[in-house]
């Protein structure tokens, strides 16, 4: 009988993640023990109640934050052995973010928003690619508008889209839809699940709405800085039945 080919490796993990706030008798665990993986081109959910956790853990998945103890992986790197200057480069080279503020400079264009990673890194973006991108976020007419002449949903598909040029291993992000009606919410969700189906993208997203989890592949439940639930193949009926039962 032959052997069954090996899985692959998840884009990234964690290993007994904690992680503290404050010293002493005053210290909350924002993270107590959360083991989790994220695999090639899956779209995963993370959702709780305030003060679960669940930001707390994609930002030190991203290398935005420090663990007090355990370990994070990003292909098989351990965030704990690289330096300031060596994990600035892993989150510029491999990795992805589009947060509820967009974060675009107001003093550039569309384009040169979406290519700003590539310019900093002093790298041409590949041409065939950018287009593609610019295509599926539907931005070909608004290239050349800057920031405030493009609506709220116009500036996070410009996010998106930056995020999708440098084909990131994994892009976090960090209630993406926050800021945005139902209507533009879902534009952008669609986006986002049209790059993991379609591009092969990994996505793992911070949110409180069950409509958002809805569009992902899996959802990771968290409470009191643990994993309480998975949800595979989610329903926005069914991750709002499961988060009525935090009592949120």
């Amino acid at each position: 009988m032959s052997a069954l080919p090996a899985a692959a490796p998840p884009v990234a993990r964690a290993v007994d993640a904690v992680k503290y706030y404050g010293f002493g008798d005053t210290a909350v665990a924002a993270l107590a023990g959360v083991s989790a993986e994220f695999a090639a081109g899956q779209f995963t959910a993370i959702m709780g109640p305030s003060g679960s956790g669940k930001s707390t853990l994609m930002h030190c998945m991203a290398g935005l934050d420090t663990l007090s103890s355990g370990q994070v992986f990003v292909g098989d790197v351990d965030l704990r052995t690289l330096d300031d200057k060596a994990l600035t480069r892993l989150r510029r080279d491999r990795l992805g973010f589009i947060f509820q503020a967009y974060n675009l400079i107001p003093t550039l264009t569309a384009l040169e928003n979406i290519t700003l990673p590539s310019s900093l890194a002093g790298r041409e973006p590949d041409k065939q690619w950018l287009d593609h991108v610019i295509t599926t976020v539907g931005l070909g007419d608004r290239l050349e508008h800057r920031p405030s002449e493009l609506s709220g949903g116009q500036q996070q598909r410009v996010a998106v889209a930056r995020a999708l040029v440098q084909r990131p291993e994994i892009i976090f992000a960090d209630e993406p839809t926050g800021n945005l009606d139902s209507r533009a919410s879902g534009e952008i969700l669609g986006f986002m699940q049209t790059a993991v189906k379609e591009l092969g993208q990994t996505v793992v997203m911070v949110t409180h709405e069950p409509s958002a989890a809805g569009y992902a592949d899996r959802v990771l439940f968290l409470a009191d800085g643990r994993i309480v639930d998975e949800m595979h193949q989610p329903t926005a009926e069914a991750v709002l039945d499961r988060m009525k039962r935090f009592g949120d």
